[in-house]
């Protein structure tokens, strides 16, 4: 398991006593453990959600059903019984993260350095020409 679903299994193993987790809940939950403050809007990688749930199946004998909503949101439901999405499902859900920004193991990765996250940089400056200094010069 890389960096990111690493921390989708520990936000799901600690939200787990919710009934209905919602893959933006995973998303706020990941960023507030990392102390992450960029990205709001992110979701989260459908591989690395599934490949987190299979990795706490196996280890924590907790099991969850993936569903997906109108708006091509995952949503995660506490079961008896694992059930992943069916075939429509999951191509409309692969076809949607083609547009939408996610988190990466970048991000976590940027986030647990040493020096912590990096500060939000502009790309440029502005520079203001002063043109009253340019008459005072002249006189």
């Amino acid at each position: 398991m890389n960096l990111i679903q690493q921390e989708i299994a520990k936000a799901l193993v600690q939200l787990s006593e919710k009934s209905l987790i919602t893959e933006s809940c995973v998303a706020k939950k990941i960023r507030e453990n990392l102390k992450f403050e960029g990205k709001n809007k992110a979701g989260l990688s459908f591989s690395d959600i599934e490949e987190a749930l299979f990795n706490i199946e196996e280890n924590n004998d907790l099991h969850f059903e993936l569903h997906l909503n109108s708006a091509n949101d995952i949503l995660i439901k506490q079961s008896q019984k694992s059930k992943a999405l069916e075939g429509d499902s999951r191509k409309r859900r692969l076809a949607s993260e083609k547009s939408m920004s996610v988190l990466t193991n970048g991000d976590v990765k940027n986030a647990t350095t040493a020096n912590g996250p990096k500060p939000y940089k502009k790309r440029t400056e502005k520079k203001r020409l002063n043109i009253n200094k340019n008459y005072d010069e002249w006189d």
